[in-house]
């Protein structure tokens, strides 16, 4: 693992735990007395000082550090927890969010003015709240948990005269393969004190014919000058793993206490002479020094240190079990190293994991065509095994990219917070089916469309606490946002109990800005519809989140562009939903294959609900019509090959999908079609949300595993169509846009209905 691959770990981890750190903000908020919160938002920042000073990020130690202090006050019950204790923290989140962007970012040139203006007045303020004196420079911010520190109570009687604490560090063999490098301890430590002395061991440096270039063979012993405790200096070595291990022996420090590091350094023989060079044991005290371990006096007083030592640090490192051998990892175990349950992969390289899966589904029906072809039984139970294991493969690599919505939904809960507080409103979110799975690229993707709407809501939808309270509401508006699945789609919701949408207003607007036609009569969703125009805004007033008209077009364009659909409910003082519709993938579907004429189409399987004969319906099916009587409901249905303008003649194509147009001719040689318009026709009735409709096929040819292709920009307005797909033949498919049939064949139905009526 290479440098820059270690800072890209950092920069994940670290937008992680800002993460975490932000959610645990609000949920402290909500109940200030929330440990657990507190604990996680203490080890966030600590967490993030600490890699950050491993790679040199001094702007970020600096800073981090001050904010720890102020934490650990407050995890201590020395700060109280209030609205103004968030406030700061959160703006403190979101400078170490700056910092970590400006410092990692490739040729920095360092902080700007204004980023070094926001840091000082925030440390200002950190260090007012705390009772600290500001330094006269905030610029290096020394360790303000030093002001008013001793030594912990160990070193303060029965020890030596040294003022300076001793760390004794041994790597692992494989700390270098594992991004660890020892000079990060080092420079971290400067950060804490002054580092008086330090000696490099070596004891187990092997020959040179046997050393490996990545391995690590060497150790420190180190002097650090510096008023602060013993948590203080474990917490810089906590990223340590494996073998690894450290020991800290406090200032004043007692004979018992070299002893017990002098046997878990077995076999270092020259590390008492170490210790005397460095000060930490003088010349004459060698010989009383307890290094078997069997002298009950040395026992009984290392044991009262210990005890000593665990009242305030339960999780020390400097005392391992005298029978703990001495390469096993001495760090605490809470940072033991556990069976990894997850990895982390590279985005790129998932996707083109999912392009060569959905490669194999393609030439995985080219196998199989042309095992129909040959016909042997062996080859074809074989053909058969394999498709069905690729099916398999196909449905864990797309889990894989499968993502929980809740960690999207998460992020509004600091916009719904700040923006009610500039808009002086009581908003309260919630959130449900956080944990309903969709795309990971349909999550990126819908982030934008939805923190619009959820602006929107908050701006135009919920009305300020005196005018609910004037409406017989309760003063704290209600902000949900709600995500489902429903016939292969994702349903996701965001509501409000606001005002809602005044139809009238809305309309007026859309015929003064020409949108609407003042002699058209319009339904009220056709009306809600016209939101999405652009320049079409009903606010009395433009503020900085919306106003302009701007937006809503966008917003739905988006969705579309993802093949999905947008859709608002609304009732006058009552509130708003707006229902965005998507794809649960964008990669690999299961689809229902038909064909049209000379075309092949394919319908996603999952709005298949039934397909159905003409012959059954045929007192209604008639010409000119445009629905049917499906079990005494109104069906609207559409004529593929009409829709398509396709060419009135036969195709030459057999049941066989994966024959190609050119085979299935050869074979349906003298094969002639005459149009009949009493023939029957065969009806694929589909779902999409709650509406349903019959889609007019020639030929049903069954289920197809669909490797959805993009069509490209010269297709971008093409009616109908959703994407394409290849067959086994090679032969092209396109992927019929449900939603768009669906709402077309209820047009279609509309006008058939007011053609009759009149």
């Amino acid at each position: 693992m290479n440098l820059d691959s270690v800072k890209e770990v950092f920069l994940i981890e670290s937008s992680e735990l800002l993460e975490s750190m932000e959610s645990s903000l609000l949920e402290l908020e909500k109940d200030p007395l929330n440990e657990g919160a507190i604990h996680a938002i203490f080890r966030a920042a600590h967490t993030i000082k600490g890699s950050g000073g491993m790679f040199g990020y001094q702007n970020i130690v600096d800073f981090t550090h001050v904010a720890e202090t102020f934490l650990d006050k407050v995890r201590t019950g020395k700060i109280s927890v209030n609205s103004d204790i968030i406030a700061i923290l959160l703006e403190c989140h979101d400078h170490i969010q700056n910092l970590i962007d400006i410092d990692t970012a490739p040729n920095s040139q360092g902080l700007d003015e204004d980023t070094k203006k926001t840091g000082e007045e925030l440390l200002r303020r950190l260090y007012s709240m705390m009772d600290i004196p500001v330094p006269s420079t905030v610029e290096p911010v020394k360790d303000p948990q030093k002001i008013g520190n001793e030594p912990d109570n160990e070193s303060k009687s029965g020890g030596l005269e040294n003022d300076f604490w001793h760390i004794s560090l041994r790597l692992s063999e494989n700390a270098f393969r594992h991004g660890l490098d020892p000079l990060s301890f080092i420079n971290y430590l400067k950060t804490i004190g002054e580092i008086t002395d330090l000696k490099t061991i070596t004891t187990f440096l092997p020959d040179i014919e046997s050393m490996d270039a990545e391995s690590c063979y060497i150790g420190f012993e180190i002097n650090l000058k510096a008023q602060t405790n013993k948590g203080e200096i474990e917490r810089v070595f906590e990223f340590l793993e494996g073998e690894s291990s450290v020991m800290i022996l406090p200032p004043r420090t007692s004979l018992a206490e070299i002893s017990s590091l002098l046997r878990q350094r077995n076999g270092e023989n020259n590390l008492p002479d170490v210790l005397v060079e460095m000060g930490v044991l003088l010349a004459d005290q060698k010989a009383s020094l307890d290094i078997s371990g069997e002298s009950n006096a040395g026992n009984e007083q290392e044991t009262q240190n210990e005890e000593k030592s665990n009242e305030v640090h339960p999780k020390s490192v400097n005392h391992p079990p005298e029978n703990e051998h001495p390469t096993e990892k001495n760090v605490p175990k809470a940072h033991a190293l556990e069976p990894k349950k997850s990895i982390r992969i590279d985005a790129d390289k998932l996707d083109k994991l999912i392009n060569l899966v959905g490669e194999l589904v393609i030439n995985s029906a080219n196998v199989k065509r042309l095992s129909e072809i040959i016909g042997e039984g062996d080859l074809l139970e074989a053909t058969s095994v394999m498709s069905r294991l690729i099916e398999e493969i196909r449905e864990s690599v797309m889990n894989v990219r499968m993502v929980e919505i809740g960690e999207s939904f998460r992020r509004f809960e600091r916009v719904v917070r700040d923006t009610s507080r500039e808009l002086d409103k009581k908003i309260n979110l919630v959130m449900q089916g956080t944990d309903t799975e969709l795309d990971k690229n349909l999550v990126e993707k819908i982030a934008d469309p939805l923190m619009h709407l959820v602006r929107n809501a908050m701006d135009h939808g919920l009305e300020a606490p005196e005018i609910r309270v004037k409406n017989g509401k309760d003063e704290t508006g209600t902000l949900q946002l709600i995500a489902y699945h429903d016939t292969g789609s994702i349903v996701i919701e965001v509501k409000d109990d606001g005002a809602g949408l005044n139809t009238e207003k809305l309309l007026a607007k859309a015929i003064e800005k020409g949108i609407a036609s003042e002699n058209k009569k319009y339904s009220d969703s056709e009306i809600f519809s016209l939101i999405f125009e652009p320049g079409l805004s009903t606010a009395t007033s433009v503020t900085n989140l919306s106003g302009r008209g701007v937006g809503m077009d966008v917003v739905r364009r988006n969705i579309e562009g993802l093949r999905g659909t947008v859709e608002i409910e609304s009732a006058l003082n009552q509130g708003t939903t707006i229902r965005i519709r998507l794809p649960l993938t964008m990669a690999i579907i299961d689809g229902f294959l038909v064909t049209v004429r000379n075309s092949y189409y394919v319908i996603p399987l999952e709005m298949v609900l039934e397909c159905i004969e003409s012959s059954e319906e045929e007192n209604v099916m008639e010409k000119g019509n445009h629905f049917i009587n499906f079990r005494g409901e109104v069906l609207p249905f559409l004529r593929l090959h009409e829709f398509f303008q396709l060419e009135e003649k036969y195709a030459y194509h057999t049941s066989n999908p994966n024959l190609s147009l050119v085979e299935s001719k050869s074979k349906a040689q003298g094969m002639t079609r005459k149009k009949d318009q009493e023939e029957r026709e065969n009806v694929i009735v589909v779902k999409y949300g709650k509406q349903k409709a019959g889609l007019v096929v020639d030929e049903l040819l069954g289920q197809f595993q669909t490797v959805i292709k993009p069509l490209g920009r010269l297709f971008d307005k093409l009616q109908g169509i959703s994407g394409a797909t290849i067959l086994g033949s090679g032969a092209v498919a396109l992927i019929l846009d449900v939603p768009r049939l669906v709402n077309h064949a209820k047009i279609e139905e509309k006008k058939t209905i007011m053609q009759n009526v009149s």
